[in-house]
């Protein structure tokens, strides 16, 4: 029988372990765009992608209706880099090969992302269900 570990920081969450590696891989295909996009579609697409982990991660530490909420902010960011980076294919500013790495994972967080809100949302305790409790003797 399969166990899931206990999800004790944000940190523990697949989704943001991936929205890490997007925005990873983000930085690493902006780095070669020209010099003109340096200010322009590469800082938006970083910054989307830096977005995305953050608003997982402060969502994590506030209670339900906060977490869903940054949960739904994160998710806009995603919408914006997936946009930033069809544009920046259709621009030549992003190999193909590069673009479908980033294409697959802008899928996977996005599916990670709605699974989680899924999740809380299904969820009846009105407390952060990834949240422990510092005063349980046995977390």
């Amino acid at each position: 029988m399969l166990r899931m570990s206990a999800i004790t920081s944000y940190r523990d969450l697949v989704a943001w372990q991936k929205a890490m590696e997007l925005a990873e891989l983000a930085y690493e295909v902006t780095e070669h765009f020209p010099t003109r996009e340096r200010f322009g579609l590469a800082h938006q697409m970083r910054s989307a992608a830096v977005s995305i982990p953050s608003n997982i991660a402060e969502g994590h530490r506030r209670r339900r209706a906060g977490y869903i909420h940054h949960l739904e902010i994160a998710l806009g960011f995603h919408g914006e880099l997936d946009t930033q980076s069809i544009l920046a294919f259709r621009q030549r500013l992003v190999p193909h090969d590069n673009w479908n790495r980033l294409e697959l994972l802008i899928a996977e967080v996005g599916r990670l992302t709605h699974g989680l809100i899924r999740s809380l949302e299904s969820n009846p305790d009105e407390s952060n269900p990834h949240e422990s409790n510092p005063y349980d003797p046995n977390p």
